[in-house]
């Protein structure tokens, strides 16, 4: 154990250890924003090659929906383990591994021709994918202690994932288009191999050393929760398998209401495990939802990438295979939507200026008016320019706005010594969202085409969208009523039991 103290930055503070200079801290946030950029990538992509991909491998519409929702559900769902072995091990190794297994992966799911081995593979991707994000946030609170350095940080760390949402669109169209879907993966591979060992040089150790991180291997082992992770992991799959079939096999049918039925009891289950563990070891301590504001922010994070997987999955299937156009078209046409992300993500530093309750609420009220405007228009060609293009723009910053924002304060709700399980979380609601919400989409969409015209017809995608506004209006309400403004800009917690922002430390919380 060393003798010295910590900075929040992860360096010693006796003078034998220096804070990094802002060259090497760039370096290390572009490291960061790379990994973000390879997640979000892995999702995107594909959204280009589904069509291709169902031709080639004979997929149903809910079958192709479990390539996107396989990546989703093992990513949401080992976060939160993730989370919890980069805050209890060294979260340098993490990062680095979880970047390499996505690369090794990514290059062998590029030669799987069959259906179910790539909807296995995917979802090992997924599970790689989950040990960089939380272990990069790690790092990330660490390199940059400042609140105004940490938001814009976080800020342009979000605003890459947008980016790669787009440019994931375009990349992947240009492979499908010019080669074959199989370069989607193998340029994963590509980037994320050679990062993956560069970073064992780049990442400099001492910004990685947590105080857990000085406990013996065995009692770290001992601190994961893997009962609780299994149990929601198999609940979400279990959730997810029953929406998807119930358009398709009927909502009285047993095959929907039993894993329906067993998913929600586990639910439960998952929440009652987790007030008999330890709360050192728990995957999701029960006072974590106590922080102010934390319960509200998770459920507003449910939302921006459910709002993007709707729009990438509505329209590059009907710009495809009902207007015809070429899938480098189609990805064209969705380019305001990278182009306004990345803008709107530096606007992090407003956060400390403004409530971020004001700001929010601005993005969903803003993701409102767009999805009316999709669910008005958009059946036609001609309705791009009065109807989709307002809309994207509008929808764009809306949830972009609404990412950033409530990325930054979820944050600062609690102590940064749970950064790795905050992120975890973060994300978790990010991908869970999505992933629920392409199962019950796809699902409205299937019924309501099946006695209104068929996938021709614009009618069930404007169902879709007007379900969309509903899920916007319950998320305004949320944040109108629930989100308390009393500890905007307030440092974040030091303790590890939740405080009330009344509450004054005494010199046993000091001690403690």
């Amino acid at each position: 154990m060393s003798p010295y103290p910590l900075s929040p930055t992860g360096t010693l503070v006796d003078g034998k250890s220096k804070e990094l200079d802002l060259s090497r801290k760039l370096v290390l946030l572009a490291i960061f924003c790379l990994a973000q950029f390879l997640d979000s990538f892995n999702n995107s992509a594909l959204f280009s090659a589904i069509p291709a991909l169902d031709i080639a491998m004979g997929m149903t519409e809910s079958q192709s929906t479990w390539i996107i929702s396989a990546f989703q559900l093992t990513f949401a769902s080992f976060l939160l383990i993730s989370g919890r072995i980069s805050d209890v091990y060294n979260p340098k190794n993490v990062f680095i591994g979880g970047v390499a297994g996505l690369g090794i992966i990514s290059l062998c799911v590029g030669f799987v021709n069959t259906k179910i081995p790539i909807i296995i593979c995917r979802a090992l991707i997924g599970i790689a994918s989950s040990m960089t994000i939380p272990s990069a946030l790690t790092l990330l609170v660490n390199v940059f202690p400042d609140p105004l350095q940490q938001a814009r940080a976080i800020g342009i760390f979000g605003g890459c994932g947008a980016v790669a949402n787009v440019l994931g669109l375009l990349i992947g169209a240009m492979f499908v288009q010019w080669a074959s879907y199989h370069w989607v993966f193998w340029f994963v591979s590509i980037v994320a191999v050679p990062v993956a060992l560069g970073c064992f040089f780049i990442i400099p150790s001492q910004i990685a050393r947590t105080t857990d991180s000085l406990e013996p291997g065995t009692a770290k082992w001992k601190s994961l929760d893997l009962i609780g992770v299994s149990i929601l992991t198999v609940a979400l799959i279990l959730f997810i398998f029953a929406v998807t079939s119930g358009s398709t096999d009927g909502w009285a049918s047993a095959i929907v209401l039993v894993p329906l039925v067993i998913s929600i009891i586990m639910v439960f289950a998952f929440a009652y495990w987790e007030t008999l563990v330890p709360v050192e070891k728990a995957a999701i301590p029960p006072r974590t939802w106590s922080y102010n504001n934390f319960s509200v922010l998770f459920a507003v994070a449910l939302l921006p990438f459910f709002w993007w997987s709707t729009i990438f999955l509505i329209f590059t299937t009907l710009w495809q295979d009902v207007f015809h156009w070429s899938v480098i078209s189609a990805v064209i046409h969705m380019f305001p939507i990278g182009v306004l992300a990345f803008a709107t993500s530096f606007t992090g530093p407003l956060s400390r200026i403004l409530s971020p309750k004001w700001i929010i609420l601005t993005g969903l009220s803003l993701c409102m008016i767009a999805t009316v405007l999709l669910a008005l228009g958009g059946g036609k060609p001609e309705d791009y320019w009065p109807y989709i293009f307002p809309a994207f723009s509008l929808g764009t910053m809306g949830a972009m706005l609404t990412y950033t924002h409530t990325n930054i304060a979820i944050f600062q709700a609690a102590p940064s010594s749970m950064a790795g399980t905050v992120g975890a979380i973060f994300n978790g609601a990010l991908q869970c969202g999505s992933a629920v919400g392409l199962a019950a989409i796809t699902s409205i969409e299937t019924s309501v085409e099946a006695t209104h015209g068929g996938p021709q017809e614009y009618a069930g995608r404007a169902a879709v969208f007007w379900f969309l506004c509903g899920i916007i209006a319950l998320e305004i309400m949320s944040v109108s009523i629930f989100y308390d403004r009393s500890t905007d800009h307030k440092p974040q917690p030091t303790h590890i039991e939740p405080m009330h922002p009344t509450q004054h430390s005494t010199p046993s919380d000091e001690k403690v």
